[in-house]
């Protein structure tokens, strides 16, 4: 069974609970920079107001983003603007090529070509942190332990590795192959292996959640009459973290490998079908865009 990874956002900032979706102070202020890199204070300290969060929790965020360089601060108040020193869109989304990969396999356009991909490293304890980044790596990328420094993934990540390796120093002790033909402990057969090397009920669970919170915001969306920007800003933000949660420990093995009706599908569909719904909701200020890193999660096979 591959490790688990908890939903914490990025850093240490605060973490509320804001309607069954947890989403850290920072990840907010990622989530509002606009296409020209700034975040509107005032309009920060107000969707963070509807999120549950205080305004010293927002001050105090902003305040350790600045001292880390991320942003700039410009006035005072709500009346200040933070600018981005760089894209930092990645801060609450999924990396958007896992994204693209999800929806092709979704309509069916990515088959998987029955190739396992296997790594094993054998790394010195005196290089004991390049070996835990190598291993980070590959678990990021997918891959589920099989014993002790040997991993196997569906995808052929086999170059994102080696990359991973030449950059850690490390390349000479990576070992790279593949296989159709694989058994662990007697375990044969794709599903069925599948199943016994990720946690695919935890996985299942997590789209389950997902699909149900997408469903509520549509319910939502088709009853309310037009939204405050505020309030369509931070339900964006509760729906792409729960996106983020969702994806984030997602190996997307393909369909060939998973149990029939898997819900990671369904979760995909809701969540792009409540996405177009929440992008032209009118707002009694017309018709804001979204922010930029919305974009991330637009489906671009539909």
């Amino acid at each position: 069974m591959t490790e688990t990874h908890t939903h914490t956002g990025t850093g240490t900032g605060t973490t509320v609970d804001a309607g069954a979706v947890n989403v850290p102070t920072r990840t907010l202020v990622h989530a509002l920079v606009r296409e020209d890199g700034t975040v509107d204070a005032g309009e920060l300290y107000t969707v963070a107001g509807l999120l549950g969060m205080t305004d010293q929790q927002v001050r105090l965020c902003v305040k350790r983003l600045v001292a880390e360089g991320r942003f700039t601060h410009e006035g005072r108040g709500r009346k200040a603007v933070l600018r981005a020193v760089a894209d930092f869109t990645g801060a609450l989304a999924p990396d958007a090529a896992h994204v693209r990969l999800a929806y092709r396999q979704d309509h069916g356009l990515a088959p998987w070509d029955g190739v396992w991909h296997l790594f094993a490293f054998a790394v010195p304890e005196t290089e004991r942190a390049a070996r835990d980044a190598l291993r980070d790596t590959l678990l990021h990328l997918g891959a589920a332990p099989l014993q002790g420094g040997l991993y196997v993934c569906a995808h052929a990540i086999g170059p994102l590795v080696e990359a991973r390796a030449e950059h850690l120093g490390i390349a000479a002790s990576l070992t790279c192959l593949t296989s159709t033909d694989l058994r662990v402990g007697g375990v044969a057969g794709a599903p069925a292996l599948a199943a016994s090397l990720w946690p695919l009920d935890e996985i299942a669970a997590r789209h389950e959640a997902l699909a149900a919170f997408a469903r509520s915001c549509l319910d939502r969306l088709d009853r309310a009459e037009p939204l405050a920007s505020a309030e369509r800003l931070s339900l964006a933000v509760r729906l792409a973290s729960a996106f983020s949660y969702a994806m984030t420990p997602d190996p997307l093995l393909p369909a060939e490998l998973l149990p029939r009706a898997w819900p990671g599908t369904r979760a995909r569909h809701l969540m792009a079908t409540c996405w177009t719904a929440l992008a032209n909701h009118p707002t009694p200020e017309g018709g804001t865009p979204l922010p930029r890193l919305f974009a991330l999660y637009e489906d671009p096979e539909s």
